[in-house]
């Protein structure tokens, strides 16, 4: 289990991480969501010590990351996939990490076969494109089978066939009890993705919950022979209606029994009632943009 508990981070009188706190239980995978400048990546860099916190603490089982023994066979981490020496090769990077954290060189041709760069491995990495840096990022997280996965924007460069494997690769992991925290900007990858959503906004978190809880009914989505006469008998109900193009009425903050209600009462026949569900998109503009309209 993954605590974090209260981390700050100030440089000077700036504040950019505002007393963050949450817990990541193993076998789910959670979404880091929030605008450039959120404070996602720094909060990630304290976790694993590569900044240090003004105040606060992150744990794993107990444990800061600096304490861990060996702390790449528990966490593996993408958080700069950049970060590669341009001139080796994709095997000889990964020997190099493998030897660090304690397993068989024998298992970097496995990794490297696992994320798809096995016919690149005795390439330069300076030749790399991006997306294949992020599977050697991925290759080098996965080396040691940690039980924690943090990837901090691991699809940028990846195209639909590698960003459907990479969604396979997480939910895979967290099947196997495995615990994935993953931030992304692909909001609609992310919804297919993730069990849980951390969205943090000018260093705060300002929503923590499962993706069906926080998503939720947005109201009711009906479509009648007569839609009028079905939009006026919901109107004297007390409901708001708005009429779509299509003839669909979305009813506000209502459920389907009570909109099925009203049209039972009038005799209305209906050939579709559903709930509307607001998508994360939505969700997240709602809770990281200001009144005037400005990302937080």
């Amino acid at each position: 289990m993954i605590t974090v508990s209260g981390l700050t981070k100030r440089y000077g009188d700036r504040t950019v991480v505002d007393d963050v706190s949450f817990t990541l239980e193993p076998g789910t995978v959670t979404g880091f969501l929030g605008p450039n400048g959120a404070g996602k990546t720094t909060t990630m860099r304290m976790m694993t010590g590569l900044v240090p916190a003004s105040a606060g603490v992150a744990t794993v089982d107990g444990r800061s990351y600096g304490e861990l023994p060996n702390p790449g066979a528990v966490v593996g981490t993408l958080l700069d996939a950049s970060a590669v020496h341009p001139g080796r090769t994709g095997r000889t990077h990964l020997r190099l990490l493998a030897s660090a954290v304690g397993v068989p060189a024998a298992r970097v041709d496995e990794v490297l076969h696992q994320v798809g760069l096995a016919d690149a491995a005795r390439r330069r990495v300076g030749g790399y494109s991006l997306g294949m840096r992020q599977r050697l990022g991925i290759a080098g997280a996965l080396l040691a089978d940690p039980p924690v996965l943090m990837f901090d924007e691991p699809v940028n460069g990846l195209d639909p066939e590698g960003i459907r494997w990479m969604r396979d690769l997480l939910r895979g992991h967290a099947a196997r009890g495995g615990t994935v925290l993953l931030s992304s900007h692909l909001l609609g990858e992310v919804e297919h993705t993730v069990d849980r959503l951390l969205v943090i906004g000018d260093g705060r978190i300002v929503a923590d919950g499962s993706v069906t809880s926080l998503l939720g009914a947005d109201g009711v989505a009906v479509r009648a022979l007569q839609p009028r006469a079905l939009a006026v008998a919901l109107e004297a109900a007390g409901f708001h209606v708005e009429r779509e193009d299509d003839g669909v009425l979305v009813v506000a903050d209502a459920s389907p029994a009570e909109v099925g209600a009203v049209a039972a009462a009038g005799g209305h026949v209906l050939v579709d009632l559903r709930p509307v569900q607001r998508g994360l998109e939505d969700l997240f503009f709602q809770l990281t943009t200001s009144p005037k309209g400005n990302l937080r």
